[in-house]
């Protein structure tokens, strides 16, 4: 499958975000391919979005990758322990991000179970099952992906995202998740998933 680059990053969050849904993050990693199809994304719109870490122009170490060029992996801890995988978008200058929320893994299941549960994929339950990959922390784990990543290039060759199959699916625009400091951003409808996916 074709990669996405750089320009289809370089757009607006909420675009990008629509956009992202069918579409396959790959980790390639100890000779493992790592391949999920996201279903869910948030959109942060940067220095006037209440929600987003750039907001009102906030420039720190953390959020430094956000300023730069389009197509590369801001990751950040939630509750101190878990990983959030971001794709920086916009131009330099510009710090928008999308979140991707959930996936349904599509291939290196074994690896992934073992990242996630510990056991072997055949050996999960039917809760372990629903549960894989369907949050940010647990799509991280499952991945390997973790802060060491921040900063990536998602034009290379060891974390990117491709085109997907092209199936057809019906996306749902809601609230985001977990942002009710947000003022009015809090009801913006700009998270997004695949209908009767999550």
């Amino acid at each position: 499958m074709k990669k996405l680059d750089r320009e289809f990053y370089n757009r607006d969050s909420v675009l990008v975000a629509r956009e992202l849904l069918g579409k396959v993050l790959v980790h390639e990693i100890e000779g493992q391919r790592l391949a999920v199809k996201i279903i869910e994304a948030e959109a942060y719109m940067g220095v006037e979005d209440k929600a987003a870490h750039s907001y009102g122009g906030k420039r720190t170490p953390r959020v430094e990758i956000m300023y730069g060029d389009p197509g590369y992996a801001y990751m950040f801890l939630i509750y101190g322990m878990y990983c959030c995988f971001n794709v920086v978008t916009r131009e330099k200058g510009t710090p928008q991000a999308v979140l991707i929320r959930a996936a349904e893994p599509l291939e290196g299941f074994q690896w992934m179970a073992q990242q996630r549960y510990g056991k072997p994929y055949e050996e999960l339950s039917k809760s372990q099952l629903k549960g894989f990959t369907n949050g940010p922390g647990k799509l991280c784990k499952a991945l390997s992906l973790d802060r060491s990543h921040n900063g990536i290039d998602l034009c290379g060759d060891q974390i990117y995202l491709e085109e997907g199959t092209g199936e057809n699916f019906h996306i749902i625009a809601t609230k985001r998740v977990g942002i009710d400091y947000a003022e009015e951003a809090k009801d913006y409808l700009w998270r997004f998933y695949i209908e009767g996916r999550l």
